[in-house]
């Protein structure tokens, strides 16, 4: 899923307060896209790894890259049958990989 199509997907739902363009989704939103338990978001903001923001009124709002993060995780764990805490590793290493393609691909250009 595109970061695209999910903020068409968040502007399509109900109650939605948030600006058209925010890149940011508060916490009910997030679970509707990412069907993931309320206390499986608290652990893994505990863990460190979703850091979201908060405003004013104490309320979290997170990136629509950690919707995207959520759903690889998901995904890890429900068709490869990996822990939580596993297939948080697994996420990190892939970004990390895909952050090292990106670097070897500006290094290419400049060759």
């Amino acid at each position: 899923m595109t970061t695209k199509r999910l903020q068409e997907m968040i502007l399509q739902l109900p109650g939605l307060n948030l600006p058209e363009r925010s890149e940011y989704v508060a916490w009910a939103q997030l679970v509707q896209l990412t069907s993931i338990q309320p206390s499986e978001i608290a652990e893994l903001v505990d863990l460190g790894w979703i850091s979201p923001k908060k405003t004013s009124a104490e309320e979290y709002l997170f990136r629509l890259r950690d919707v995207y993060r959520i759903h690889k995780l998901m995904r890890l764990v429900k068709d490869l049958d990996v822990t939580f805490d596993s297939g948080s590793i697994i996420v990190d290493l892939l970004d990390r990989v895909e952050e090292l393609e990106k670097e070897v691909e500006e290094l290419r250009r400049l060759v």
